[in-house]
């Protein structure tokens, strides 16, 4: 669609006080709800993303982490003939060393400034499942409503019904000291995927599911479909220590994603789901 370029580069023009006269156009992969470009023209490069939902709070989520890490800078975003967009600051993560150490530190600062409430001011999306983030003074309350909770109803709105998951719901509480976590600003989507270093080897987050939670649920995810290197778990822990219990806890918020993962995907992830409750009730119970 040539007039959706043409709007996006006249946007990107007004956006920079720049003309952006769009010369090349390349696909990108990784993106599994959008399609990812590379925009070459006049005035630079700048990665783009266009689907059927709106960007604005990955742009909100980009601009909130990159107060605190290097996140791609939000140029522009907007709709065209119902095609959604947003254009990015185009960061070259192929080159340079990978600096996991500075990345734990810098995520354990963010973690230390604590919010006032559980939640976001909007909702996103993970994946491309909704995630709901309606505020909250009580973590162990949004935990089993708009995490697992939602997750167990999309799964029964599927045709599965998890038969132990009122069970694990009840018991949320006895996973938690009685004073509970601080709120802290959260990637929300924090696996390898979705971290990169520029060249210089300074850490760059991206593509964001943000709200403010357990800084836990951040730590648990880096140890899921892969892990990140142990450099940044030691800068990450000497400068913001795990409490304890963290090792039980991680199983609790990599459920989410592993739900949500069957809900997207199936397969596999059933069982896995299911060993995962069993394991987390046979804590408490």
């Amino acid at each position: 669609m040539p007039e959706l370029w043409e709007h996006i580069a006249s946007r990107i023009s007004e956006a920079t006080g720049r003309t952006f006269r769009l010369e090349q156009k390349s696909a990108v992969g990784g993106g599994c709800i959008s399609e990812a470009w590379l925009l070459e023209g006049s005035s630079g490069r700048y990665f783009a993303k266009t689907g059927r939902h709106s960007f604005e709070p990955e742009a909100s989520g980009l601009d909130a982490i990159g107060r605190a890490l290097k996140t791609p800078a939000v140029i522009c975003l907007g709709s065209f003939n119902g095609i959604d967009w947003l254009v990015l600051e185009y960061i070259d993560m192929k080159r340079g060393p990978a600096r996991f150490d500075l990345l734990g530190e810098q995520l354990a600062a963010m973690h230390t400034a604590s919010a006032k409430e559980f939640g976001w001011n909007q909702d996103n999306l993970i994946g491309s499942t909704p995630q709901i983030n309606s505020p909250s003074s009580d973590w162990v309350e949004f935990w089993r409503t708009r995490r697992l909770g939602f997750q167990f109803d999309l799964a029964r709105k599927k045709g599965h019904a998890f038969g132990r998951a009122e069970r694990l719901l009840e018991h949320l509480d006895a996973f938690f000291p009685d004073d509970g976590p601080a709120p802290s600003l959260l990637h929300g989507d924090l696996w390898r995927g979705n971290a990169g270093f520029d060249p210089s080897g300074r850490p760059v987050l991206f593509d964001p599911a943000v709200y403010c939670g357990d800084r836990e649920a951040d730590i648990a995810m880096t140890e899921l479909f892969g892990g990140f290197p142990q450099a940044f778990y030691a800068a990450y822990n000497n400068v913001l220590p795990l409490d304890p219990g963290y090792g039980t806890r991680k199983k609790l918020y990599n459920l989410y994603h592993i739900l949500n993962h069957f809900n997207l995907f199936g397969g596999s992830y059933l069982a896995q789901a299911e060993s995962m409750i069993s394991d987390l009730l046979s804590e408490v119970c």
